[in-house]
C-alpha cells in the first residue's frame, strides 16, 4: 500500500485527537516552543505537515510557516481549522518536493521519515530539507529508536503500549530493516479496530551519515524537546542538523 492511500479521509478524521496522545499540552507546548526557538524569528518548513498538529500553533507563535503534505484529505482537514488560511501547503512527497521560498528552519516530526520506505528517498529528504535552506539553517527530526534489543532469536514484534481499549505493537523485518505498526481499538464488545502502516527504520548513526550526504552538520541531539539527555536507553529522540554558515 502507498503512503497516499493510507493517509486517506478516514485516517485524517481519526488523526486529530484534541488535548490527548500527540496533541496533549504536555506533548505539544514543548515540541512547539523548542522549534520557535531554532527558527530564531525566521520561517519553516513542515515536512508532511498533516492535519497542522505543530504548524497551527507555530504559526500562532509569530513563525510564518509553510508545509509539504502528500495526503489531499489531510490539508483539507487543516483547512478547517481557525488561523491555518495563513499557512500555504504545497501538495507532494517531502522527498523531492520543493516549495517556494528560502527557510531559517525544515522540520519533520512524530518519526515521519520514517514513512519513505527505501534509504534511497530518506536520502533524499535530507538533501530536500538542505535545498530549501540558507546558510546556517537547521533541520530537525524527530524519531523513535528500534527496539531491536528486545527481539530474542524467532521472535518478530514487540508491543510498545498495552492501554484501556488499545494496543500498538510493531513487527520487524531485520533483513530490509522494515516495520509495520500495528494498532488495535476495542471497547467491551467482541469488535476491534486494526490500522497498520508500514516504515523504515533508521538507526541515529545512519541518520547522521544521510545527513553528511546531504552537507549537514549534527548540532545536538536530545531524548526529547525539552532537552533531555539522549542515552542508550532513550527510546525516541530530537536531532537537530545544520548547514555550514559562511
Amino acid at each position: 500500500m502507498e503512503q497516499k492511500d493510507i493517509w486517506d479521509a478516514a485516517t485524517a478524521r481519526r488523526y486529530d485527537t484534541p488535548g490527548t496522545g500527540m496533541f496533549a499540552p504536555e506533548v505539544l507546548e514543548p515540541t512547539v516552543a523548542r522549534l520557535a526557538e531554532l527558527a530564531g524569528g525566521g520561517a519553516a518548513l513542515e515536512f508532511a505537515i498533516g492535519t497542522g498538529r505543530v504548524a497551527v500553533p507555530l504559526a500562532e507563535r509569530g513563525v510564518p510557516v509553510t508545509g509539504i503534505e502528500l495526503s489531499e484529505p489531510m490539508v483539507e482537514r487543516l483547512r478547517t481549522k481557525a488561523d491555518a488560511a495563513a499557512i500555504p501547503v504545497v501538495i507532494g512527497d517531502m522527498a523531492t518536493t520543493a516549495a517556494p521560498g528560502t527557510y531559517r528552519l525544515v522540520y519533520l516530526v512524530y518519526n515521519t521519515i520514517s514513512n519513505l520506505l527505501t534509504q534511497a528517498e530518506q536520502v533524499e529528504c535530507f538533501r530536500n530539507a538542505a535545498r530549501h535552506l540558507g546558510p546556517g539553517g537547521r533541520f530537525v527530526i524527530e524519531l523513535w529508536v528500534p527496539e531491536l534489543r528486545t527481539l530474542p532469536p524467532g521472535k518478530t514484534a514487540t508491543v510498545w503500549r498495552a492501554d484501556a481499549g488499545y494496543i500498538g505493537l510493531d513487527t520487524y523485518d531485520v533483513l530490509d530493516q522494515r516495520v509495520v505498526s500495528h494498532h488495535v481499538r476495542f471497547d467491551d464488545t467482541e469488535r476491534a479496530e486494526l490500522y497498520r502502516s508500514p516504515h523504515r527504520y533508521i538507526w541515529p548513526a545512519e541518520l547522521d551519515l544521510m545527513a553528511q550526504l546531504a552537507g549537514f552538520e549534527l548540532e545536538s541531539r536530545h531524548a526529547d524537546w525539552e532537552g533531555g539527555a539522549f542515552t542508550a536507553e532513550s527510546r525516541s529522540h530530537v536531532s537537530v542538523y545544520r548547514l555550514p554558515a559562511p
